[in-house]
């Protein structure tokens, strides 16, 4: 009887460290996104490519089913201008810039943006069938674990090569990394982030600001 306890007690660290396959973690991503209604978080956005690296952020807020808002609120470079506003209402998304006369909007459907792979925590989500050729990368190692989900994106194959979620053991994103097809990369980093949070329809609205237009734009092509 001891040396069996002595064995489990060796073996069952272990297997407690083994970690999970690409398809269990993405389950478990799934279970953690699927049971809330909405979600607010801090964000730093840095893109790197095309001679640039440029750094935002500002504060996330989501709600199901369909909406988000990104508010910019610091950049590092002149474009990247405080108050920068993404907002997706659920039918339409509206980009609109300070300074600018105009904002414009694009039907959700034709939506090619790289804040838009977040779109599927808004529904019911199903990483497997959102990406293609999942794999899975240790990043930090035990006894708090993150791991990096990667795989392409379903329908955005013309502008996007790959994107990579780093999440912990309970499924939490942190971060998620977009490869571009021109070799460039936008880095989303989440902190600060609560689950069921109010909001109000308000939240969610373009309003113009006075002298502002707000316009149909064109869908990527």
């Amino acid at each position: 009887m001891k040396t069996l306890l002595l064995a489990l007690t060796l073996t069952l660290p272990a297997a407690a460290q083994t970690p999970p396959t690409a398809a269990a973690l993405a389950h478990t991503v799934d279970a953690h996104y699927n049971h809330f209604q909405s979600l607010s978080a801090h964000f730093t956005e840095r893109y790197q490519g095309m001679g640039i690296d440029r750094t935002e952020s500002g504060t996330l807020l989501l709600r199901k089913p369909g909406r988000m808002r990104w508010a910019y609120t610091s950049g590092s470079s002149s474009d990247a201008p405080i108050g920068k506003l993404f907002i997706l209402d659920g039918k339409f998304a509206i980009n609109y810039t300070p300074g600018d006369a105009q904002a414009t909007r694009i039907p959700a459907k034709q939506l090619d943006d790289l804040r838009s792979p977040l779109r599927f925590l808004l529904g019911h989500t199903d990483l497997t069938r959102e990406l293609d050729n999942l794999t899975l990368t240790l990043v930090t190692a035990p006894p708090h674990p993150t791991y990096t989900l990667s795989g392409s994106p379903k329908g955005m194959q013309q502008s996007v090569q790959s994107i990579g979620l780093t999440v912990d053991s309970s499924g939490q994103i942190e971060s998620m990394r977009i490869q571009q097809t021109d070799g460039s990369t936008t880095t989303f980093t989440f902190t600060d982030i609560h689950d069921n949070v109010p909001t109000t329809p308000a939240d969610f609205t373009f309003t113009p600001p006075p002298g502002v237009t707000l316009i149909d734009g064109t869908a990527p092509i």
